[in-house]
């Protein structure tokens, strides 16, 4: 059995629609404006995020929850990108697509702000 890591990530409506389309197994290729994806490992930021910046931009937002090989994830290193639990994991965009071949399980919306 794979051991996996929880990961979370905010989302707005285009982005959420994308998933869908997937099945729920995959997150979409990254805009050439876009050179990293970021889930984060607290769910609490996600929801500050879905709520505070993705329902202002988009009317909507929603926090997703996923499960990846925890092996494969401890390559991106964990960034720190504000108070202590403002924990991020930095993919490059161009290794998007290996990162959704490790997904363990389906993608699922846990939250949802308007």
């Amino acid at each position: 059995m794979t051991e996996t890591m929880t990961l979370w990530r905010p989302t707005g409506p285009q982005e959420l629609d994308l998933v869908r389309a997937s099945g729920w197994t995959a997150w979409p290729p990254r805009r050439p404006d876009q050179p990293i994806f970021y889930p984060v490992l607290n769910e609490q930021y996600a929801i500050m995020i879905a709520r505070d910046w993705n329902v202002p931009a988009s009317g909507a937002g929603f926090v997703t929850r996923f499960e990846v090989d925890a092996e494969f994830a401890a390559r991106y290193p964990v960034q720190q990108v504000g108070g202590r639990d403002i924990l991020e994991l930095w993919v490059p965009a161009e290794e998007l697509d290996e990162f959704n071949r490790h997904i363990v399980g389906l993608i699922e919306v846990v939250h949802e702000f308007r």
